[in-house]
């Protein structure tokens, strides 16, 4: 082993050592720090009606997005109507599971989707104070916690030719006082900031035409002042400062249009014909690419989930593959039950998967994986899954589950 590998390596386990778990609140798709790990532990292996099933809740209108978890509240888009133009807002509490309240309003822009997604696909996201809920139609409203409506923006009504027809997917992200909004498309395509307590829009960046899902990603800085957004597109991977929209570094690939880049500590890791590993230099103002996988850590859907030491990718026909986040070397693989749409999480050790049935399989994690539970929720169900609390929440079309050791 030479030199420069071995200092690679060092510097590619040191950065998966600190990568952060996410606690408490679980405030955006992929959680608050959006790499799809928690801190919780205790959480349950199976579950029935009988037993770990803390609350199931029907919902109105449908949709996939992902709840969020924002002090003690559940919160989830859904649409509804002939036209899907009635898009929802729902908050449940917690602990019981009750609706505490329902926002609905009316799309300003396109709704015409594939029927496999919805309207409501982009999961809302929180600074903790306000909701911000973004919809396919493109139209984005802010609330507060108890439901008051602060301020709504039709960029479907600003920017009329942003859609396609299988519908807008990506979620919003908030740094700071900005939210940032990718709306990438055939048409008007475009990552825009908005000011979290105005609506007012701080920046926009015009874009690469072609649709995007994937979803904007944080790179945590050694100061919330120095996080980084991430943003995909068809031809490269770009960090910009939130504030402003400034561009502060590049790397060219061609990125998943789908599945959605995730970092840890320094460390990024794209998925774009294969795996990329890249590793920030605050200094040096860039990346540089540690390695590239082609075929043994690539992607399907789903978005890849890195922690100690690991990562963890669903291939086509629902293969799990575990590599080495030092090199890229591949070390086991799983195949489970599909087809698998859902980001799967992590916590306490093991990988939480659902599939589009509502299978809910649980992978034990280690020199091997290994499926030590299985559940079943009602179908379908491609939505991430939320942690917090020491529960876990699915959400399938027609329901919100709550999932907790201890009934309440």
């Amino acid at each position: 082993m030479n030199r420069i590998t071995a200092v690679t390596i060092r510097l590619t386990l040191a950065a998966a050592a600190v990568c952060l778990f996410g606690g408490g609140d679980w405030l955006h798709f992929r959680g608050s720090d959006t790499n799809s790990v928690s801190g919780e532990k205790n959480l349950p292996v199976t579950f029935n009606q009988q037993q770990n099933v803390a609350w199931k809740v029907p919902l109105t209108g449908r949709g996939p997005s992902s709840p969020i978890v924002v002090g003690g509240r559940v919160l989830v888009t859904a649409a509804s109507g002939p036209r899907n133009d009635r898009l929802h807002l729902l908050c449940f509490d917690a602990r019981t599971g009750k609706r505490l309240w329902q926002r609905q309003l009316w799309a300003t822009g396109h709704t015409v989707v594939h029927s496999f997604g919805g309207v409501a696909t982009p999961t809302p996201a929180s600074d903790g104070r306000l909701i911000f809920a973004f919809y396919s139609s493109n139209d984005l409203a802010c609330f507060d916690l108890e439901g008051n409506l602060k301020w709504f923006r039709g960029l479907g009504h600003d920017w009329s030719s942003v859609r396609n027809d299988v519908g807008m997917a990506s979620s919003p992200l908030v740094l700071g006082s900005t939210v940032i909004v990718q709306a990438d498309s055939p048409g008007d395509s475009f990552v825009t900031g908005i000011d979290t307590e105005s609506g007012q829009t701080r920046w926009r960046i015009e874009r690469q035409k072609g649709a995007i899902w994937a979803s904007p990603t944080v790179l945590r800085g050694s100061t919330r002042e120095e996080d980084l957004v991430l943003l995909q597109s068809r031809s490269r991977l770009s960090a910009h400062a939130p504030q402003t929209g400034k561009l502060v570094w590049e790397y060219e690939a061609e990125c998943h249009s789908i599945s959605s880049v995730t970092t840890c500590g320094d460390c990024v890791y794209l998925p774009a014909w294969g795996l990329h590993a890249l590793r920030y230099n605050p200094g040096a103002g860039g990346v540089e690419l540690l390695w590239h996988r082609k075929d043994r850590l690539s992607s399907s859907d789903q978005s890849p989930v890195v922690h100690g030491g690991r990562t963890y990718t669903i291939q086509s026909k629902s293969i799990l593959s575990c590599g080495d986040a030092a090199n890229g070397r591949r070390l086991w693989q799983l195949r489970l039950k599909g087809p698998i749409w859902a980001s799967p999480v992590l916590a306490d050790g093991r990988l939480y998967c659902v599939n589009r049935d509502g299978l809910v399989q649980v992978v034990q994690l280690g020199e091997k994986g290994k499926v030590i539970g299985t559940s079943q929720i009602d179908s379908p169900a491609i939505a991430t899954p939320a942690v917090a609390d020491g529960a876990i929440y699915f959400r399938s079309e027609g329901h919100l589950w709550k999932i907790a050791s201890k009934q309440e």
